[in-house]
This record gives structure tokens, C-alpha cells and sequence, in this order.
């Protein structure tokens, strides 16, 4: 978006330049016809006239203009030789009246001229400074836009930082009760050694949690959109809580909820936080609770990890440990957004498989579920292609192209299966 409105006005101040310009050249043919020669010569010749009138009225004698006062038939009386100067004169001072009054129409038009140039002059100006703000403005909103990006790399950085500290004593713990058992001579047990490499291996997908999934915050901002589908009531189970971002949702309308992960870091970080959670596996924990004794069952983000047969069993034990009219919500990557399958699914290593919107419903319908419905999540802006202005025949169909591409290629990145135990 801040990149056409640059665009947009980039064009309009080189529009403003354009007619700038073109008005200076205008202008600079306009005194040419002060410099035409013929009209300099047409100037000088009625001054010279002038000058000769003037002149020979000087020159006559004084005896020869007294005569002239003389009434004779042979001499002019003096008043009709007068008004013959004065006739010459006043025709030659009219016809400098008309240079004068043509040069006098020119100026005006060059000060109208050169007033419209100020004004096109202010107008450029404007242009530019609009633009500047709007490349100064981008630039700002860069740099905090990096610099926000930075922020939140540190705090998934100290998060890490701190979690590591919390796993390095635990492991300084099993270590010294290996060392203990090698300087017995003993063989230490499998489960001795996966007690200190599993949690190295939880707290590597921690990490890469805390970096790529976003912020606790943001996270939470795009979960909240599910919290209506949970009432007051018997327990909410989340599935794969993660770092308990939904959990700590629910606390907050006082919705009784439980988290189970797979992952011992992201279970301490729910218990850190006041959050229940336990460690363990989502299937086989689910199977010590009561049929019909869940009010909810939420999972986010977890399916895509799951290989079918495990999922396909999920979905029937979720089933029978729902109390009537409870909601199953199962939130997972989209894979009919080519933007989503490439740029989040992939990036997962831990993934399984993407899950079809359509096969998910249908799983959930064969496990006895009703009311399934599709819920399309955290919708794609900057991304889309920009439809074209116009309402002609090639424009209207180039148009409907680009949706069919935006549907395609940039298609809400998560959805949410919903359905209910009736």
C-alpha cells in the first residue's frame, strides 16, 4: 500500500514539474516580440519624426514665423500653420500611443504569465513536500517496523536464554546422578539418558516456537476469535497447549481448562504462569478422563503433527469424552493457500501432513460429530494482488483472473474445524 501511494505521488509531482517547465518555455517566447526588429524600427522611426517636427519649428525664423503673424493671400495664416504641426504631431504621438499600448498588453500578459508560474511554483512545491513526508514517513515506519522485529527477537531470545538456564540445572542434576552411576561402574538405564536428551530436544522446539509462531500476544489476539464457542461448565481440555496462550484466554472468562503437551518445556512455561498443565501424550492422557465429563475439547495448530491413524483415533475418543452439546475445535494450517503451504507447513520440519478443510470435516462427521462448520482465520492483506481500475469487458475479466489467483495463492493461512456432540 505505501508503496503505490509513493508511486501515486512521485507522478503527480512529476506532473507539477511537467507543467513547471512547459510554462518557462512559454514564457521565454513571449519577450522575443519585444526583440522583433521591425518593431524596434517602426519605434525609432516616429521618434525620428517627431524629432524632425519638433526640429523645424525650432529652426524658423523668427523673422519668417513673425511674417507668418502677417495676414497675406500669399502666407498661411499662423493658426493653420500651427494646427499642421500639431496634426503631424498628434498623428505621430497615436501611432506611438498603439506601440505603447500593444508593449503595455504584453506586459500584462508576461506578469499574468509569471503570476501563473508562481502559483504552479507553489503547487510543485506542495508536490514535493508531500512526497518527502510520505518517503520520510515509510522510512520511519521501516525503521520501527525493524526495530519492532528486533524487540521481539530479543524477548523470544531471553525467553530462550532463561528457559535454558532452567534446563541447564536440570540437567546438572542428572548428570551428577549419571556421573554417580559410571563412577559405580553401572550401565545407566535408557530412561537415565532420555532424561537429559529429551529435554536438550524440547527446549530446540521451543525455541523455534517462540521465533517463528509470533508472540505470546499475538497469538492470543488471533485465538480469541474461539472463545465463543467455550461456556462455563464442566473442564475445557486443550490439546498441544503450547505455551498455554489459549489457556490463559480461557482463565481470563473463568472457563475451567486443562493443557496437556507432549513437550516438558512448554508445559514448565504453563505452569510458570499459574496455568494446570501436564506433560504427556494428548491420546493416551485423554483416555483417563471420564465419557461424557469434558465441556470442550480445543486444539491449535497440532493436528498437522499427527499421522492419520493416531488423529483418526483422536477424533473417536474426543467423542465419547465430550458431554452432550460440547464443541470439538480443531485449528490447523490451510493447505489450499498456496502462501500458508509454502511459507508456514513447510517451514515445520516436525510436520506430518497438511490436512484437506474438506477431509477434516468429514473425519469429524465419521467420528459421530454434527454441525461441522469451517472457519477461515488470520486473512492475508498485503499479500493479495490489486484488482485493476475500470469497468470495461478486458478489464472486468482480467479482474475476475486476479480473485481466482488471490483465492488461490493467498487464501486465509489457518482454519478451524468446528462440530459439536449432539
Amino acid at each position: 500500500m505505501m508503496k503505490r501511494t509513493l508511486e501515486k505521488l512521485a507522478q503527480e509531482r512529476e506532473d507539477k514539474e511537467g507543467e513547471f517547465f512547459e510554462k518557462i518555455k512559454e514564457i521565454r517566447k513571449q519577450p522575443d516580440e519585444f526583440k522583433d526588429p521591425q518593431s524596434k524600427q517602426k519605434l525609432q522611426h516616429f521618434v525620428s519624426r517627431l524629432e524632425e517636427i519638433l526640429t523645424s519649428v525650432e529652426e524658423t525664423p523668427s523673422k519668417k514665423r513673425k511674417s507668418s503673424f502677417t495676414r497675406s493671400s500669399k502666407t498661411l495664416p499662423e493658426d493653420a500653420s500651427q494646427r499642421g504641426v500639431n496634426q503631424q504631431a498628434l498623428l505621430v504621438l497615436k501611432e506611438f500611443q498603439n506601440i505603447v499600448s500593444l508593449y503595455s498588453q504584453q506586459t500584462q500578459e508576461l506578469s499574468s504569465a509569471f503570476a501563473e508560474l508562481a502559483q504552479m511554483n507553489i503547487a510543485l512545491i506542495d508536490a514535493k513536500d508531500k512526497e518527502w513526508d510520505a518517503l520520510s514517513n515509510n522510512h520511519v515506519a521501516m525503521i520501527f517496523k525493524s526495530l519492532e522485529w528486533r524487540v521481539d527477537q530479543l524477548e523470544a531470545q531471553y525467553k530462550d536464554a532463561n528457559m535454558l538456564m532452567k534446563r541447564f540445572l536440570d540437567l546438572r542434576e542428572k548428570l551428577t546422578q549419571l556421573t554417580a552411576t559410571l563412577e559405580e561402574k553401572k550401565m545407566p538405564t535408557p530412561s537415565q539418558v532420555g532424561e537429559i536428551l529429551q529435554p536438550l530436544e524440547d527446549w530446540r522446539y521451543t525455541g523455534f516456537e517462540n521465533r517463528f509462531r509470533g508472540s505470546e500476544d499475538a497469538v492470543k489476539t488471533q485465538l480469541e476469535e474461539y472463545l465463543p464457542f467455550f461456556k462455563k461448565g464442566n473442564k475445557v481440555l486443550d490439546l498441544g497447549c503450547g505455551r498455554g496462550e489459549f489457556l490463559d484466554l480461557l482463565k481470563g472468562k473463568w472457563i475451567d481448562a486443562e493443557g496437556i503437551d507432549v513437550n516438558e518445556q512448554m508445559v514448565s512455561i504453563c505452569q510458570d504462569k499459574g496455568l494446570t498443565c501436564r506433560k504427556g501424550d494428548i491420546l493416551e492422557q485423554l483416555t483417563e478422563y471420564a465419557n461424557g465429563s469434558l465441556g470442550g475439547i480445543f486444539s491449535s495448530q497440532v493436528i498437522e503433527h499427527l499421522l492419520p491413524p493416531y488423529l483418526k483415533r483422536l477424533l473417536e475418543l474426543a467423542f465419547v469424552k465430550l458431554e452432550p452439546s460440547a464443541p470439538i475445535v480443531l485449528e490447523t494450517i490451510n493447505p489450499t493457500s498456496v502462501f500458508a503451504l509454502v511459507q508456514i507447513y513447510h517451514l515445520d520440519i516436525s510436520h506430518k501432513q497438511p490436512i484437506h478443510p474438506q477431509a477434516l470435516k468429514y473425519l469429524l462427521e465419521s467420528s459421530g460429530f454434527e454441525d461441522i462448520q469451517i472457519q477461515y482465520s488470520a486473512p492475508l492483506e498485503e499479500e493479495l494482488l490489486k484488482t485493476l481500475p475500470g469497468a470495461d469487458e478486458h478489464t472486468a475479466l482480467l479482474n475476475q483472473n486476479i480473485d481466482s489467483l488471490n483465492k488461490l495463492l493467498y487464501a486465509p493461512p489457518n482454519y478451524a474445524a468446528i462440530g459439536y456432540k449432539k
